[in-house]
């Protein structure tokens, strides 16, 4: 019997995936269980029109992410922080500061997407967004004193 999984299943495939399973395996867990389907013509057909779009739509999404990165990729960003007369922060720098930073200079981007090293003093540092699964940009981050 052949099956179109809807999650995936260890050891035997990934969602989306036509695999062969035996009968009493497939009527018996994965189809009550709604972890498959039958892989009948239509339901293979429509599952290859569902791949096709979704494909498109993350084409579309890596392309943003690819377009946004080359705005980042380079820039400096300067983040005012309380600090010591030596140095010293008060407290640390959070990704939500950097993206008030980069908001300022007309990008805007989620603070969750921010990799930040931990920093506990005054200088520049290198930071990392990660826009995309397969697509990420780095920023100088520049930690100032504030006035």
């Amino acid at each position: 019997m052949q099956v179109i999984l809807k999650e995936d299943i260890q050891n035997l495939g990934y969602k989306d995936d036509i695999v062969k399973v035996k009968d009493g395996y497939g009527r018996n867990y994965l189809i009550p269980q709604k972890k498959a389907i039958v892989a009948t013509p239509s339901a293979v057909k429509s599952l290859q029109e569902e791949l096709k779009q979704r494909a498109k739509k993350l084409a579309k999404i890596k392309a943003e992410a690819e377009e946004l990165a080359a705005k980042i990729n380079g820039i400096s960003v300067q983040v005012a922080i309380k600090a010591s007369e030596n140095g010293k922060i008060f407290g640390s720098v959070t990704p939500l500061q950097v993206a008030e930073a980069l908001a300022k200079q007309g990008i805007e981007v989620d603070r969750k997407i921010l990799n930040i090293p931990s920093i506990k003093e005054l200088g520049q540092f290198k930071a990392v967004a990660k826009l995309h699964k397969e697509v990420s940009a780095e920023f100088d981050l520049n930690v100032v004193a504030e006035a």
